[in-house]
């Protein structure tokens, strides 16, 4: 299987949410499930049926995120020396159509969080953007039709 390339900073918040899950979320769930027990009945126990409800979904998301950890590669954020994009860099692009400008860190797909200008490196716009350089021109294929971008700036 590939590996998916994080930044250390969301490595440790995946981490966090997985410690939370197992440390916290879990025995809450579990003594959910024994008081709910005490209350008799199981099979017509509602509060019984949604902490089993609950425990399925916690237990799914702890097994989702120590597979996400297991294959993730933590990569340090790339310093362009060369004036190209790479997994880390902040870009500013302008939509050719519209002139807006945006800034986007390019990050792995976990981490992507488009409000707070992130996008993922496996997201169309982050995969046209690798290897670019200010001024190249980038044509990209999304859901909504296809878009035009410059890119103005690299940090």
């Amino acid at each position: 299987m590939a590996r998916i390339p994080i930044t250390r900073n969301g490595y440790n918040n995946l981490a966090k949410d997985l410690e939370n899950l197992k440390k916290v979320v879990r025995p809450q769930v579990i003594k959910a499930i024994e008081e709910a027990r005490a209350h008799g009945d199981l099979s017509e126990n509602a509060e019984y049926v949604a902490a089993k409800e609950r425990q399925s979904f916690v237990e799914t998301k702890i097994r989702e995120i120590e597979q996400k950890l297991a294959n993730s590669e933590i990569m340090d954020t790339f310093q362009s020396t060369d004036g190209k994009v790479g997994f880390g860099s902040t870009v500013t692009v302008e939509n050719c159509e519209n002139g807006e400008k945006v800034t986007y860190q390019i990050i792995g797909p976990d981490e992507s969080d488009i409000p707070s200008g992130k996008i993922s490196i496996a997201s169309p716009l982050g995969k046209a953007l690798i290897g670019k350089e200010v001024d190249d021109e980038v044509v990209v294929k999304t859901p909504g039709g296809t878009k035009r971008y410059t890119l103005l700036k690299i940090a």
